[in-house]
């Protein structure tokens, strides 16, 4: 599915993505995990797991701040870069909706000053990290919308399950 403003919606493996960036979904240890994460480093190798290391040298405590984003090789992905961001848990207590915004809006300025045309994200924080589905949905597509493209043409959500993709479906 398509729309008027670039945004595409994919159900399948972002792994498989032909893009210039594919987002990680990363934990701030950037050293891989489950869900997202632990897909993309699998699949791209060790390239990907030893730039991730060089990252956290670089990190205040070794730790990528949670709404923030750093980029890599993508190893033997099909995309030139994986941009990996740290979402945040989800907190029935605490709005967390400005962090969980920020992967996004960040994630877009990188893959702009990396002059990357097509960007692949996953629907971050709404795996593991508990975001509900229907939200994550709505932050996601309001904060790409919001940023300039500059040399990102073409967006994509790829969504892993019927469940996720029609729910970003009807969000748009």
């Amino acid at each position: 599915m398509s729309t008027a403003l670039g945004l595409k919606l994919r159900l399948g493996d972002i792994t498989e993505e032909m893009a210039d960036v594919i987002v990680n979904a990363a934990n701030p240890g950037l050293l891989g995990g489950g869900g997202v994460d632990g897909a993309i480093h699998r699949a791209g190798g060790p390239e990907i797991l030893a730039e991730c290391r060089q990252r956290k040298k670089e990190l205040p405590g070794g730790q990528l701040p949670r709404g923030q984003a750093v980029a890599t090789t993508a190893g033997r992905l099909w995309a030139r870069w994986v941009i990996h961001t740290a979402g945040p848990i989800w907190s029935a207590a605490e709005d967390r909706s400005a962090v969980l915004a920020s992967c996004y809006t960040e994630s877009l300025r990188l893959a702009n000053d990396l002059r990357a045309t097509s960007i692949a994200f996953p629907a971050i924080s709404a795996g593991v990290y508990g975001w509900p589905l229907e939200d994550a949905a709505r932050i996601a597509i309001s904060s790409v919308r919001s940023v300039p493209r500059g040399s990102v043409t073409e967006v994509r959500f790829v969504l892993f399950g019927s469940a996720a993709y029609e729910t970003f479906r009807s969000a748009l």
